[in-house]
């Protein structure tokens, strides 16, 4: 009896719990903070410099273009791709 009622607590904590999965990241858009906490192996300073370079030259079209960002190399982007979105930054107006 206790595993049962066991089992039953640990199936209603795990579809009560929220979920650690993130969904894509659109680099166009995201800030900073965001970027660092949903990119493996990316962290505030490569962060910072995907917005640097953004606003230098405009939004990302592909994941090949984050590889023109200094500190950001193809294995970096190739273990991030599935979480990548590249739509354009909507502009005001």
């Amino acid at each position: 009896m206790l595993t049962k009622g066991l089992g039953a607590a640990l199936l209603a904590a795990m579809l009560l719990a929220p979920t650690a999965i993130a969904g894509p990241v659109n680099v166009n858009t995201a800030d900073a903070k965001t970027l660092a906490r949903e990119l493996q192996g990316v962290g505030m300073a490569k962060a910072e410099a995907i917005i640097a370079y953004r606003e230098k030259n405009g939004p990302f079209k592909t994941a090949d273009d984050l590889v023109k960002v200094k500190g950001l190399g193809k294995k970096l982007v190739d273990r991030n791709k599935t979480n990548l979105r590249f739509d354009a930054q909507k502009s005001a107006g």
